[in-house]
C-alpha cells in the first residue's frame, strides 16, 4: 500500500473542516447580503430546466479519486460500489482501484485480472505493477513480485513511490519468510 503523507491529509481535512465552519458561521457575518435565495422546487415541471435542478455529472476521475480514498480508509465495499458507477469500464485507474479494493477484501485471485487488464491497456502504469507485486506476495509468489519490481524500475526508475513501496514490501516478505538453505 502506498504511504500517504499525513500532513497533507491533515491539511486537507482542516481545509474542509474550516470551509464547513466558515459556511456555518457566514450568515452571522453576512448581514448586508439581503434575504436568502428561495430554494427551487425541482419537482415542478416549470423548474426542471433551471441549473439548480439539472443533475451534476460526476466524472470518472472524481469517482476513482473518491473510491481511492474510501479504499485507503478501509471502506472497501463502499469503494467497490462507487467504482461500479464508472462509465469507462476499461479505465486503467478504475481497474487498478478495483484490484486494490478486491485484494484488500481478501480475494487476491479475483484482483489479479483487474491488474492484468489495467496493464494490458497501460503497460507503464507502475502503480498497478506495484499492487500486482503485492498481490503476488500475498499468494507467496516472491519471484513474480520481484519481476514486477524490475518492470517498475525499467519503466519508471527507482525514484518513485511504486518502486519504493513494492521494494519495502518485498524486503518485509523476505524477512518474514527466510529461505532455508
Amino acid at each position: 500500500m502506498v504511504q500517504v503523507d499525513m500532513s497533507i491529509v491533515r491539511r486537507f481535512v482542516c481545509a474542509v473542516g474550516a470551509a464547513g465552519l466558515f459556511a456555518a458561521v457566514t450568515p452571522a457575518f453576512a448581514l448586508d447580503d439581503g434575504p436568502a435565495k428561495p430554494r427551487i422546487d425541482c419537482t415542478k415541471p416549470a423548474n426542471k430546466n433551471k441549473p439548480a435542478c439539472k443533475p451534476h455529472h460526476v466524472s470518472d476521475d472524481e469517482i476513482i479519486n473518491g473510491a481511492y480514498w474510501l479504499a485507503h480508509n478501509g471502506k472497501l465495499p463502499e469503494a467497490l460500489a462507487l467504482l461500479a458507477t464508472v462509465e469507462d469500464k476499461e479505465n486503467p485507474r478504475a481497474l487498478n482501484a478495483l484490484g486494490f479494493a478486491t485484494r484488500k477484501l481478501g480475494n487476491v485471485d479475483a484482483a489479479l485480472p483487474y491488474y492484468a487488464r489495467a496493464l494490458a491497456i497501460e503497460p507503464n502504469y507502475v502503480q498497478a505493477r506495484a499492487y500486482l507485486g503485492e498481490a503476488y506476495l500475498a499468494k507467496g509468489d516472491l519471484a513474480s513480485a520481484r519481476e514486477q519490481l524490475g518492470e517498475i524500475q525499467r519503466r519508471g526508475g527507482t525514484d518513485n513511490v511504486a518502486f519504493a513501496e513494492l521494494n519495502r514490501q518485498i524486503s518485509a516478505y523476505e524477512t518474514a519468510h527466510p529461505v532455508n538453505g
